[in-house]
């Protein structure tokens, strides 16, 4: 959207590659995912666009952790479309499938490491936004994925404080998109 389209509005970058899970940061710049450009961005308050880190697969939703590292839901990657000149998600069954995590990211070095990538021995299909509770720990959902036929059913899970020890919270769910704490920063919403 430009900036007639809501009154006060200002465009502050463009050209991204399908931005998502934008974190508003202490210095008031933004930093942000870039599922299509797979890489982690930050966005300055004059709209410069600095790469913080290239990120393999499908780097889909961020949150600033405790440790002052950026944690990223990757979804494992999706192949892409063009239609009218937006970029969308497009076929179901991608080539360059590399698998669901969670991966925290360095905004110093931009060096990337996996965090968690299984629960009991079951791996996230598709990770998909992530949220920090007051204690430490790491809620995330986990969307599942589409392919041309059939479905696999998503879930929540639960990284506990120390970010070691992983729980799955709820399952199955149909595709759960986004995941937020209740007002008193417990329990958590999903949507």
């Amino acid at each position: 959207m430009t900036e007639h389209h809501i009154p006060g509005a200002r465009v502050v970058a463009a050209d991204l590659a399908f931005p998502e899970g934008p974190v508003a940061m202490p210095d008031g710049s933004v930093v942000l995912v870039e599922i299509r450009g797979q890489q982690l961005t930050r966005i300055a308050t004059d709209g410069r666009k600095e790469t913080i880190a290239k990120i393999p697969g499908g780097p889909n939703g961020a949150a600033l952790g405790p440790s002052g590292k950026i944690y990223v839901c990757n979804n494992g990657g999706f192949s892409w479309k063009e239609s009218r000149g937006v970029w969308g998600p497009g076929p179901l069954d991608p080539v360059d499938y590399i698998g669901g995590s969670i991966q925290r990211v360095d905004l110093s070095s931009g060096e990337v490491e996996t965090v968690v990538d299984s629960c009991n021995g079951r791996k996230p299909l598709g990770p998909n936004d992530l949220i920090f509770d007051k204690e430490g720990g790491l809620w995330f959902s986990d969307f599942g994925k589409r392919r041309s036929r059939d479905i696999d059913l998503g879930a929540v899970y639960y990284l506990k404080p120390g970010l070691t020890q992983i729980v799955e919270v709820i399952f199955p769910l149909q595709q759960p998109n986004g995941i937020g704490l209740s007002p008193d920063g417990n329990d958590p919403v999903r949507s």
